[in-house]
């Protein structure tokens, strides 16, 4: 098997173009991820192609949490509910390095949209059709309780709180963690390739035409069955099969800000009701706390969506109506990211009103498109996709396809064994240690990387002696991202490898020439390549810093 390497581009492209497989996948965010990972672990020959970077759509720019929905009650979505909270579980348990119980507040307030009963009332329905653990159901607080919990909350109107477990997560690492292990399983995927039309046989489709964005190259894929898994990009890719006259997404925006946590030193996340009766979380992150998230409808450009003073005006006076005490401002805010839900067609209902819940589509000619859903209900839309072509192939051929067994798979960076991950992250504190990192340089990169971190640990001894003004841990991480998740420019490693641009800015305003210059020579970019994938990061760097005007 081809290692997973941004140097074995042209190897991996040979492979696509020279063989015939079971499924094509377009869409390399965490659903289409999740369909390569299900479907190569059945036993199918899988492709996966990824326009942009992998996860550099929704799955980077979400909410980073692996939670079940609390609030889709409001909209009797039960078996929705039901679903990705069971799956919380399971996500937990195959990434634990990426997925960590967090408690979160819910302030109930005068006025507010939620009393002490409803919420508890809410909170017990939900933990039922989740099936949660006795030890993580939810504690009703007074309001002496819930002030203890979080001394900086908004007393005035106070009546008490709940306490309710989440799980928060890196959605960008993990999407490219379930990448990994589909690729280790066989599935042959490629970033940077947009498709750009069909292959028909007798007016079915039976091939996806992808032009190399990078390099202008052209390839061919050959595939008996094609699934549009492109997110915010469905439509588009609907349409190259043949044009829609309604399109079936509703997009929807959602911003976060990001400010240090010195200015908002929360003791605990928080979710809470808005002036306007929305839900906003505000949770402690890395020294940062990020604010978030916005609920708008959005017709601009889908590749590169923008934050606008009017959100940024929203979630600080939202943030500030909850925490009156912080006084944040403008200048406050040092990062943001816009992300995109692709929700299904509901005509006259608000943004916060569209169902979560992800349909499938097939068109006459074949191709399989999957729309809508959430973040935590990945691996159960990737089954009912690799379900369906299961009936498709028993229908044709006769050949039953194995049952799901994703909900056993550990994904990469989670294959500890039986040891509890608290207990592998002290073992390996102790390796780093005697590599010279520090407890908390360590301790990053087993959350980071979970399982594979022996491996960044190989990177940081070889690297040692080499002369470079980057920093040796940047290094090892920049070698590892670059060998073993294709990752591709800085933009690749700054966003969706490491969160830097979100959550440590100011290492990429420092770094980001040095880190260049270093994968110029390892990757032997010429000078045109360089140049646009700079410009590329320091045109992200702007929008993500959005320093006061």
């Amino acid at each position: 098997m081809t290692a997973f390497s941004a140097k074995n581009r042209v190897l991996i492209t040979g492979a696509m173009s020279t063989t015939s497989f079971d499924v094509i996948v377009i869409g390399g965010g965490i659903t289409g991820a999740g369909i390569a990972l299900d479907a190569t672990s059945r036993g199918l020959k899988v492709a996966l192609i990824e326009m942009q970077d992998f996860a550099a759509g929704t799955s980077s720019r979400s909410t980073k949490l692996i939670h079940g929905g609390l609030r889709y009650l409001k909209q009797m979505e039960f078996k929705l509910v039901a679903e990705v909270g069971q799956e919380r579980a399971i996500v937990h348990r195959n990434a634990p390095h990426l997925t960590k119980p967090e408690h979160l507040l819910l302030p109930i307030v005068k006025d507010g949209s939620l009393t002490t009963f409803t919420a508890r009332l809410g909170m017990t329905i939900y933990e039922w059709l989740a099936g949660v653990k006795k030890e993580e159901k939810h504690k009703v607080l007074s309001k002496e309780q819930t002030i203890t919990t979080e001394p900086l909350l908004r007393k005035d109107n106070l009546l008490g709180g709940i306490l309710f477990y989440e799980y928060r997560t890196d959605d960008a690492r993990l999407t490219m963690e379930i990448m990994k292990e589909a690729v280790a399983s066989g599935t042959q995927a490629l970033n940077y390739v947009k498709a750009s039309g069909f292959v028909y046989t007798n007016g079915r489709i039976s091939g996806v035409k992808a032009q190399d964005v990078n390099t202008g190259r052209s390839i061919e894929i050959k595939g008996r069955y094609v699934v549009n898994a492109t997110g915010p990009w469905v439509d588009d890719i609907d349409d190259l099969d043949k044009p829609q006259l309604q399109h079936k997404l509703h997009i929807t925006k959602g911003v976060h800000i990001v400010v240090d946590g010195n200015r908002l030193p929360l003791k605990q996340s928080s979710y809470f009701d808005t002036y306007d009766k929305r839900m906003i979380f505000v949770i402690p992150r890395e020294g940062k706390t990020y604010i978030g998230t916005t609920d708008t409808f959005y017709k601009g450009d889908v590749a590169n969506p923008l934050i606008t003073e009017e959100d940024i005006t929203y979630l600080l006076k939202c943030a500030n109506d909850i925490f009156p005490s912080a006084l944040l401002t403008r200048s406050d805010v040092e990062s943001n990211w816009v992300g995109l839900r692709p929700l299904i067609q509901k005509p006259g209902k608000g943004p916060s009103e569209i169902s979560r819940k992800d349909e499938i589509f097939e068109s006459a000619s074949g191709l399989i498109t999957i729309a809508g859903g959430k973040l935590t209900g990945y691996r159960k839309m990737a089954q009912r996709i690799v379900d369906l072509i299961g009936k498709k192939m028993k229908a044709a051929e006769g050949k039953t396809l194995p049952a799901c067994t994703t909900a056993q798979i550990a994904l990469s960076g989670g294959k500890t064994g039986d040891v509890r991950f608290e207990n592998f992250t002290k073992q390996q504190v102790t390796k780093g240690i005697a590599l010279g990192l520090t407890s908390t340089e360590t301790e990053m990169l087993v959350n980071r990387y979970g399982s594979n971190v022996d491996v960044l640990f190989n990177y940081v001894h070889d690297l040692k002696q080499e002369q470079s003004p980057l920093p040796l841990l940047l290094r090892a991480q920049l070698h590892y991202c670059i060998n073993h998740e294709m990752c591709v420019t800085p933009a690749d490693f700054f966003i969706r490898r490491t969160g830097a641009l979100y959550f440590n800015i100011s290492i990429v305003k420092e770094w980001n020439n040095e880190l260049l210059i270093y994968m110029k020579n390892i990757l032997n970019w010429d000078e045109a390549s360089t140049t646009r994938f700079d410009s590329e990061m320091q045109k992200l760097y702007k929008q993500a810093a959005i320093t006061e005007k």
